[in-house]
């Protein structure tokens, strides 16, 4: 099967819709990014990258720090809603029937309804284009007691967490294997293909 050729563009999927908090609890603001990621291990490091014309740039630049909180299936509405308002116009708190709760180590707020989030410290501001990159030091992670189970294992399969393709909002599936599966003595068959 051939490949066709497109001129450059942002088309990687699926990616977080993520709801990233910021401001102050007294003043709270959210956004959503779909520019984020994992960038280091050690020190845990991640990135937000943001149009400049954002009120929520102007927050982070101020500040130095950020909340990047999951979205599950719940949330749907609220992430798409905070990617297409302005905090400038409307208080999307309010809006989107979400609740701003204290963080444990920077001053924007975790956002109560999502089940993950990783409180992060700006170390660097990086102008790309269209966007600034916003690249950070995760220094805190706030887990809801119910995704950890008896053995204290992070079980975010149980989250019902979405994924955004090209446009679209997902719910993320079946799980298909375990990182490190396909190199384990133990494995049976590869993903999708059928026994003999």
């Amino acid at each position: 099967m051939g490949k066709i050729i497109w001129k450059p563009g942002a088309l990687e999927a699926p990616i977080p819709p993520a709801l990233v908090t910021c401001g102050t609890l007294e003043k709270p603001n959210v956004l959503t990014v779909a520019w984020t990621g994992i960038v280091c291990t050690h020190p845990a490091m991640t990135y937000v990258s943001i149009r400049p014309q954002r009120y929520s740039y102007g927050l982070i630049k101020e500040t130095g720090e950020f909340v990047i909180n999951l979205t599950t299936a719940p949330l749907v509405w609220a992430a798409d809603l905070c990617g297409v308002r302005s905090g400038r116009e409307v208080d999307k708190f309010r809006l989107a029937s979400l609740t701003p709760l204290p963080a444990h180590a920077v001053s924007a707020p975790v956002l109560a309804e999502s089940p993950l989030g990783l409180e992060c410290r700006v170390k660097e501001v990086r102008p790309l284009g269209s966007h600034d990159m916003f690249l950070a030091e995760i220094v805190a992670v706030d887990i809801d007691e119910a995704c950890v189970d008896s053995s204290g294992k992070l079980r975010l399969d149980r989250c019902a967490l979405v994924g955004f393709a090209h446009g679209d909002y997902y719910e993320l599936g079946r799980k298909l294997g375990s990182f490190g599966f396909s190199v384990r003595k133990d494995r049976t068959r590869r993903p999708g293909r059928r026994g003999k």
